[in-house]
């Protein structure tokens, strides 16, 4: 890929496109193929109901509807629908309205089989159940009359008072009587099954509305019973109420049915009753033997269209997706063609062209689409073209903002500044190694984890794996800078210090220095001396501000890029100079006097190495004047003052130079061309999606753009808020830069820590159970390492390089308010979200 793809958004180019009608539909599939075109809606004042193929969408939304209840039922009989890429051969190629309308008669046919074979598998699976509970009822209650045969009084005294069990249950049935009309002036029952948790309130409200004149058995069912009206499993019990008198039956049937309960009439003898047990067992048997026979057609129906349906849902659509974007052109009577607008790469118009030829050779046509280019002053979409290793990048910055057409691309510098920030405040050899191996992996395997379904979590880091990759990458480097793996020293060459054998334990000894420099990177003894953190400290924050100092420098610089291209050229002296001269005034002298201190030889010197906080400090309060103690060089307060003096002045240049331009160049222009109050023509009339010649030729005339008001106070009071921002923020960013040093502590002391706790503590025991706890130690100190410091100290260093790519970088020079270049694209449609 050209670094200049990345460095700057394509050129784009407004294209106007002539279809004719008979080659619309293959011409617009073609190019969903490619997705080289984002079309413009041309019909903005239409609603969904005003555009010209709203029939043919109703008609596909069907369509879709029929394929989901065909898979929704296929998946609740556990039939395997195969799954159909969008760029399959048997759905690649455009249909033909013959063919969709073949689809909607088998779709049809299809929707209406399974609707009528699951109607009668419910009305069967109804009765089936009744079936069940009435002949659980039969069985529940015969049990019942024999218990009342047999134990005659002893259960109607121990269930209710003596005065009350005279009424309730009478000599009659105790003899035996089964004279219906005996009965009736008699005792009656209700025989049913309603849901166990609704039963005790069932007798309660019962007991109380009845005033206690009734006589209720019930019994648990042991299996649920499917319920109709929940569509689920209940647990039911079979209850039977006697009463006396018509009234109270009534009440009790009313009531029971109220609170959702099944009613059943029993017969009379034990004879009637055993006989119809037996009706209903055969009757049973027979609704179940249709049931399977119903489930056996359903399922042969639904195993001739799965295989199909995943193809067909592709199919309809790609097709809605077709007619979706032809709503969005006009439709030109007199020329029968439709009349599309889009933005392209302008490096791809040549292949647009190729792919309006093909459409209309394969269609057989011999009429061909024509595409002109339009010139406009209408801001383009943003469209830089990556690969599958750029991508990440370019998504960690459009993430912050879409950058302006034209605009600097923070991407190019973003694949090398972003993990080169990461590592530094993740700097170990060994978390890198591990980081490296897991993101190699994701690369190695990609093709295969590419169709996994992990998740969102999976997907996120599968997508980042070469960011990850180079964070690991760009790790192991700084971890050999810092000479740091798992927070031991790597002794790599020969050490520059010599280290005398001491004579008596915990012995304070000084090393010396042999003369000799570490070859590449940090000297490995310094991780045994005891001055070791205020050495790293000392290091790392010094170099936080360089590495700060640099990157902000480089955003300032590449606002002159911007200037350039958007044709503003007096703001790189407004603008851009004083804005590099204030902050190399400051935090660049900064940057300069610690790398002066660095390589001044402060052993052979008369003076103490003075404190450059302080230096920075006094530079300020005491302008010009430098205490001797902390002086770095001869003439050091006349620099501080001049570059005081240059700052000072650069403030009002950025204040004031820009306004002040602007207010001249509007007046110059408005001299030279004084502007006419314009002309207000009717604007066209376009309805249902079509529109005359000459409506369409003014709808696709670009107009002018309207320049601002020019409004100086406006102008000035935003000048005031950017330069004040900006002084400020040199200061706030430069110190953001320090967690750089901050975070770059936190995980080489927790895998200090992790270190001596775990592993040092279980080399140092006893055998032979050091050998167990030297395996054990190692499980759990590679876990916690996995989980603390990969896993929690890299997120904690992502954020904070994303901020410092995102603030003090971007902030310098990034606008990112432009909009993204989305064409229409298949790939798009298959691989984004059911709501894109």
């Amino acid at each position: 890929m050209p670094p200049s793809t990345l460095f700057r958004s394509e050129e784009m180019s407004l294209i106007q496109l002539f279809i004719p009608s008979e080659v619309s539909r293959l011409t617009v599939s073609h190019l969903g193929e490619r997705g080289l075109v984002q079309f413009r809606d041309l019909n903005p004042s239409l609603s969904s109901f005003q555009r010209s193929f709203t029939a043919e969408i109703k008609k596909l939304d069907d369509l879709e509807r029929q394929i989901r209840i065909l898979s929704e039922e296929a998946e609740k009989h556990d039939i395997p629908i195969p799954t159909c890429e969008f760029d399959s051969p048997e759905v690649s190629r455009p249909q033909t309205i013959r063919e969709i309308d073949e689809l909607y008669e088998l779709l049809n046919t299809n929707e209406q089989k399974i609707l009528q074979l699951n109607s009668s598998y419910n009305l069967l699976q109804k009765q089936y159940f009744q079936m069940i509970e009435q002949h659980l009822v039969l069985q529940e209650t015969g049990v019942f009359f024999q218990e009342v045969q047999s134990e005659e009084s002893n259960i109607v005294r121990s269930s209710l008072d003596a005065t009350q069990t005279s009424a309730l249950l009478p000599t009659d049935v105790e003899a035996g009587i089964t004279d219906p009309s005996a009965r009736s002036s008699a005792v009656g029952f209700v025989a049913g099954v309603m849901s166990r948790q609704k039963i005790n309130t069932f007798e309660r409200i019962l007991w109380r509305s009845l005033r206690g004149n009734l006589y209720m058995k019930q019994s648990e069912i042991e299996e649920p019973l499917w319920d109709p009206q929940s569509d689920e499993a209940v647990e039911k019990n079979v209850f039977i109420i006697f009463s006396h008198g018509k009234e109270l039956l009534g009440k009790i049937r009313k009531t029971a049915e109220a609170m959702g309960a099944s009613l059943y009439s029993i017969d009379d003898t034990p004879e009637e009753r055993r006989a119809h047990a037996l009706r209903i067992s055969a009757r049973i048997e027979d609704i179940k033997n249709i049931m399977d026979n119903n489930n056996q057609t359903r399922r042969m129906e639904l195993e001739k269209v799965s295989n199909d349906l995943s193809s067909w849902f592709t199919i309809v659509k790609k097709e809605k997706a077709l007619y979706h974007v032809m709503n969005l052109f006009n439709y030109d009577q007199n020329r029968k063609c439709l009349i599309a607008e889009g933005w392209c790469p302008t490096n791809d118009l040549a292949a647009l062209q190729s792919a309006l030829k093909d459409s209309s050779e394969n269609a057989g046509a011999s009429v061909y689409p024509i595409m002109t280019e339009l010139k406009t002053k209408k801001t383009p979409p943003t469209y830089h073209r990556v690969n599958k290793f750029s991508a990440g990048f370019q998504g960690i910055v459009d993430a912050y903002g879409v950058a302006k057409y034209g605009e600097v691309n923070p991407g190019l510098f973003t694949v090398i500044t972003f993990p080169f920030l990461f590592a530094v405040m993740f700097g170990d050899f060994g978390h890198g190694v591990i980081l490296s191996i897991i993101a190699g992996y994701m690369c190695y395997k990609e093709k295969v984890l590419k169709k996994l379904d992990g998740g969102e979590m999976f997907d996120m880091l599968f997508g980042g794996r070469y960011i990850i990759l180079l964070m690991g990458l760009f790790s192991i480097y700084t971890g050999l800078i810092y000479n740091d793996i798992f927070s031991r020293g790597m002794p790599i060459f020969k050490s520059g210090w010599n280290w005398p054998v001491p004579t008596q334990e915990k012995e304070i000894i000084d090393a010396t220095f042999n003369g000799s420099t570490y070859p590449f990177g940090l000297d490995p003894s310094w991780h045994h001396t005891d001055n070791f953190l205020l050495f790293t400290n000392s290091y790392k924050m010094k170099m936080s501000i360089l590495f700060g100092v640099l990157q902000m420098s480089c955003g300032v610089i590449l606002t002159v890029f911007n200037h350039v291209h958007f044709k503003d050229t007096y703001a790189i002296w407004a603008e851009f100079v004083p804005q590099i001269l204030f902050l190399l005034c400051i935090f660049g002298y900064l940057s300069v006097t610690i790398i002066f201190k660095w390589l001044t030889n402060w052993s052979s010197s008369p003076v103490s190495p003075p404190s450059l906080l302080n230096m920075l400090i006094y530079m300020f309060l005491s302008p010009g004047s430098v205490d001797p103690k902390d002086q770095l060089y001869a003439g050091q307060g006349t620099v501080q003052l001049a570059l005081i003096g240059v700052a000072v002045i650069c403030i009002p240049w950025m204040l004031l130079a820009k306004p002040f331009i602007l207010k001249r160049r509007h007046r110059n222009m408005v001299h030279a061309n004084p502007i006419e109050p314009p002309k207000l023509d009717d604007p066209p009339k376009i309805t249902d999606g079509q529109a005359s010649e000459e409506e369409v030729n003014q709808v696709f005339t670009e107009e002018m753009e309207e320049e601002e008001e020019f409004d100086f106070s406006e102008i000035m009071i935003h000048q005031i808020i950017h330069t004040i921002e900006y002084c400020l923020n040199c200061i706030s960013n430069t110190a953001s830069y320090l967690r750089l040093w901050a975070l770059s502590l936190a995980p080489a002391q927790l895998s200090a820590v992790l270190w001596e706790m775990i592993l040092q503590l279980c080399y140092s025991m006893e055998y032979p159970l050091n050998i167990v706890s030297i395996f054990v130690g190692f499980a759990i100190w590679f876990i916690l390492t996995l989980g603390i410091l990969l896993v929690m100290e890299g997120l904690s260093a992502f954020l904070h390089a994303l901020r410092l790519h995102w603030v003090e970088f971007n902030g310098k020079f990034y606008q990112g308010t432009g909009h993204k270049f989305d064409p229409f694209s298949f790939k798009t449609l298959f691989s984004g979200s059911e709501d894109d």
